[in-house]
């Protein structure tokens, strides 16, 4: 049993996993030449060029051939050895850093006379600090990566071939150049071809071509012309709608078509999402800080007569507290929590950075078949007799009505025997679908409403000859013998070209001669559907008078039946997401190989369009457009449908877009859509009904096909986006905290440092780490898509974000430099008498460890909002952000308590006063924070309640 074509569109991709870089095996000259010539050669010498037989290979000789042409697969893109991504975890500036932290450090321990335990364990810390974040990194790209290669792996592919002659199915990756490949009706085609045989065959090229009309092909040569106008040829990834064949391979994986698009698509570069960019630019500052701290730390305390080391470890401690260590395994878990989310919401995101890059989408390029709508051809519309029959019912399921059936009964009977689809009821998860052409199963299902059986209408009429649809002629005949011996021709097609060959019309129960006012009102109603968007096709018959009549004689001389009108319903879903999109500031522009007038209506069916006069331009007005034209086509045009576009118009469109500074999502499909979704911000590939090169090319994939989807993703990446923000000023405030009182005892000539370099690693990823997890699993707000798309250039860090930093930090510093300076003043030892193990000294560092650990409790509710009230947010609506402040305390407490960390971490165990004074100060951060709230909402006269 052949696969459906929505199951199987072409061979599997190879993940190359030898390399970082894309290993294409291009085709030789030997194997290019024979594809090239093929289609004027006979079959005899079709044959002799390919050095095979109608008899196929034999086995041995296809193993050699193998071999030789590799297998028929393509390889990944941008998928290198596991070791390699593995090693690329390493190379981020943030670890750069840590990595020769920790191994000066492990230098001095070395050097160091005597050696001192503590700069090993620092050492060891800092070290493990970098394992643990490129773990982490690497774990989630990983399963992100597989989760994507999941979606391929459902896909089967598997072919018939003749080999030592018999017939056997393999796997499609299993072809060679020379194998007989069998081809039926609903087959995807495995690989380049040459059909030698050819029985009323059609393919469907959408997928390279982008147009879906049947194309009718022979077996016969053809003249010296373009490979994919040959007649004769068949291409990997296209679908064979009608008929059957034989053909021979020509070219296999790379050497086909779909690998000559493949190769444009590996050669485009590969673009850094915003995100990228600001954190690159982030790490670089931090880090330039950090080190440029601890220099000047380091020049300031070595004349002081300090011992090397001990000057060393205590410029290090200043590094280690500037350096947000947590931060890359943060942002790596809140990029996967948004990709899980949006995997539950049918998006599959194949890259943790292009979450965040979805929040920036200004504009989406859309496809409108599948996308927009449900890709399930309906007739709504019958016309026969000069009355208009309505058609109830949506989809492929056969369940409506059609009005006065009995008087279109003749109408829809011709138009079901002169199709080669095949209508297929539900089979466990499989709904009604159609094989072969989607227009032809709408016929078939419109039939069956109106209570014909097409299977036993078939039966009773079989069908004899066939005349297979053809672009010049604009129709298709079949010839059927009918019960008395007699033979009669059914005919559809455009509705100009069938009306031209019609000599008369049916009315009622008689035939009445088609006069001019007659063609005129024909002509008239189908117009009127056209204009409504809907697709027109006239249908007629005629007595024949044999099996097998010449075309010129079974499509003249007609009698027409009527006419049919059919569209592709829009998703219901679709309009609410074209609304979000709306308010949200996203411009949407429909790009779609379709008729002008289908697209409009479908616009405005969908809310795309809703002005009487939109921006209509079709791809042969594109090519007259230079690029200062088409720059200011897309800049003055509020609402703009591209019709009758090919994948070319679609990048030079991306390209156009990107150049006016605007983040964009673009949808596909086909094959020849690869260039320009790997060229986009975000490139949106069909999970349902696309190929597999799409899907390669695509960082996303609808696994529902549906529009509403990628709304759905842009606000969650949104979402994400925000949160991001939320855990960075979380982080980097309490790095003022652990910064300052190390500086502040530099300049106040304090020996020995108020927080040491492993108690800040305890803190960033003991403490800090669960609850910034948290603030980045903060659901997605109710308002995220009430407000324009953030500038493409606009800060990560912007204005706002650090003055919250510096504030929020500020009061922690104030805080803690309290606590210390307090509990040594207390103490009545001079600064010089302290010692590493004074009792005092342990105490006080531990409650400044204690203080950051209890004011980022505080301050992990503070940064959920903007300038809503926690209060009236809810301390509880995020609990795992409480449960996580709460670990962090408990975690705290063991190490003031517990001797084996007391030993690690050099604290003190702390008593309930100290506990309390702690927890006043974290209080006091919060109302703080309350009062900035406040003041922020009574300065822009926001209402108390408004959204944070």
């Amino acid at each position: 049993m052949s696969p459906s074509p929505a199951r199987q569109r072409t061979a599997p991709l190879h993940e190359d996993r030898a390399s970082k870089a894309v290993a294409v095996t291009v085709p030789g000259p030997e194997q290019q030449g024979v594809a090239a010539s093929a289609a004027t050669l006979d079959v005899p010498a079709v044959f002799t060029a390919t050095d095979s037989s109608p008899r196929g290979l034999t086995t041995t000789e296809a193993a050699v051939r193998r071999d030789r042409y590799g297998l028929n697969e393509l390889p990944g893109v941008g998928r290198g050895q596991v070791w390699r991504r593995l090693v690329a975890q390493f190379t981020d500036l943030f670890a750069l850093v840590l990595l020769v932290s920790a191994a000066i450090t492990f230098l001095a321990y070395w050097l160091g006379r005597p050696r001192d335990p503590a700069t090993l364990q620092l050492a060891l810390a800092i070290l493990g600090v970098v394992l643990l974040n490129a773990g982490i990194g690497f774990a989630q790209e990983y399963s992100a990566e597989r989760t994507a290669e999941s979606l391929q792996g459902m896909v089967p592919h598997t072919c018939r071939v003749v080999r030592d002659g018999e017939r056997r199915e393999l796997s499609a990756r299993e072809l060679v150049p020379g194998d007989v490949v069998v081809l039926e009706a609903g087959d995807a085609v495995p690989a380049d071809c040459r059909l030698v045989e050819a029985q009323e065959a059609a393919v469907n090229n959408a997928a390279l071509t982008g147009e879906s009309v049947p194309v009718a092909r022979i077996a016969q040569a053809v003249p010296p012309g373009p490979p994919l106008e040959a007649r004769n040829r068949v291409w990997m990834g296209t679908d064979l709608v009608a008929g059957t064949g034989k053909a021979v391979v020509l070219a296999t994986g790379a050497g086909t078509e779909f690998g000559r698009i493949f190769r444009l698509t590996a050669a485009a570069p590969k673009r850094k999402t915003p995100l990228q960019r600001q954190v690159a630019v982030m790490a670089r500052r931090v880090a330039g800080l950090a080190l440029a701290s601890g220099a000047v730390v380091f020049a300031v305390r070595a004349p002081s007569g300090q011992p090397f080391v001990d000057t060393f470890v205590f410029s290090m401690g200043v590094m280690v507290a500037l350096v947000p260590e947590g931060l890359p395994a943060t942002l790596s878990v809140s990029l996967a929590i948004g990709v899980r989310r949006m995997a539950r919401r049918h998006a599959l995101v194949k890259q943790l950075l292009a979450v965040e890059a979805l929040g920036s989408t200004s504009v989406i390029c859309t496809d409108k078949t599948g996308t927009l709508t449900q890709a399930e051809m309906t007739v709504v519309q019958l016309w026969a007799s000069g009355v208009s029959h309505a058609v109830t019912g949506a989809g492929y399921a056969p369940f409506g009505e059609v009005t006065d059936a009995g008087s279109v009964r003749e109408l829809l009977r011709a138009a079901a025997l002169c199709s080669n689809a095949r209508l297929v009821p539900p089979s466990g998860r499989d709904p009604w679908r159609v094989l072969g052409d989607t227009t032809e199963g709408a016929l078939l299902v419109a039939a069956r409403k109106a209570g014909l059986d097409p299977a036993e209408e078939e039966a009773r009429t079989p069908r004899v000859a066939e005349h297979p649809f053809d672009s010049a002629r604009k129709l298709m005949s079949t010839v059927h013998r009918d019960g008395d011996g007699t033979f009669f021709a059914c005919v559809k097609g455009a509705p100009l070209e069938l009306l031209a060959r019609c000599d008369t019309v049916e009315r009622g129960e008689v035939t009445v001669a088609l006069t001019d006012a007659e063609r005129g009102r024909v002509t008239a109603a189908a117009n009127g559907m056209a204009g409504q968007g809907l697709r027109v096709l006239a249908v007629a018959r005629r007595q024949v008078g044999g099996p097998r009549p010449p075309v010129g004689e079974a499509e003249t001389g007609l009698t027409l039946l009527g006419l049919t009108a059919m569209y592709d319903p829009p998703r219901p879903e679709v309009r609410d997401a074209v609304d979000a999109c709306r308010r949200a500031g996203i411009r949407i522009i429909m790009v779609t190989g379709d008729h002008p007038l289908t697209a409009e209506a479908v616009a405005r069916r969908v809310g795309i369009v809703r002005e009487p006069d939109p921006t209509v331009a079709t791809g042969v007005q594109l090519d007259g457009l230079d690029d200062s034209c088409l720059d200011a086509l897309l800049a003055d045009s509020a609402e703009l449908l591209l019709c009758r576009v090919s994948p070319e118009h679609k990048m030079r469109v991306v390209t156009a877009l990107q150049r006016r500074g605007e983040v964009v999502a673009v949808t596909g499909d086909g094959a020849n859509d690869a260039p320009a979704l790997k060229h986009a911000d975000i490139g949106v590939a069909m999970g349902a009904s696309g190929t597999d090169v799409a899907r390669e090319a695509a960082v996303m994939v609808l696994l529902d096909d549906s529009f509403a989807s990628i709304t759905t993703a842009v606000g969650l990446g949104r979402s994400v986006y925000r949160n991001i923000r939320k855990f960075l000023i979380y982080l980097f405030s309490h790095n003022i905290a652990e910064l300052v009182p190390i500086l502040a005892a530099t300049f106040a000539g304090f020996p020995l440092v108020p927080i040491t370099a492993v108690q800040i690693l305890a803190i960033d990823l003991g403490s800090d780490v669960l609850p910034a997890l948290a603030l980045g699993a903060e659901p997605m707000e109710p308002d995220v898509m009430n407000s324009p798309p953030r500038p493409r250039h606009e800060r990560l860090f912007s204005t706002s974000v650090m003055g919250r930093i510096v504030f929020l930090g500020g009061i922690q510093a104030l805080g803690v430099c309290t606590v210390f300076f307090w509990h040594i003043h207390a103490s009545g030892i001079p600064y010089a008498d302290f010692t590493r193990n004074d009792l005092v000294y342990r105490e006080a560092i531990t409650m400044v460890q204690a203080g950051i650990v209890v004011s980022q409790f505080f301050n992990a509710l503070a940064v959920r909002t903007v300038r809503q009230s926690i209060f009236r947010a809810g301390l509880l609506t995020n609990p795992w952000l409480l449960a996580a402040g709460c670990f962090g305390i408990g975690l705290m407490a063991i190490i003031s308590y517990a001797p084996p960390l007391q030993a690690v971490f050099h604290t003190a165990p702390l008593r309930p006063a100290d506990w309390a004074v702690l927890a006043a100060f974290g209080a006091l951060l919060l109302i703080a924070e309350e009062c900035r709230k406040w003041a922020l909402r009574r300065l822009r006269a926001l209402p108390k309640g408004g959204v944070g």
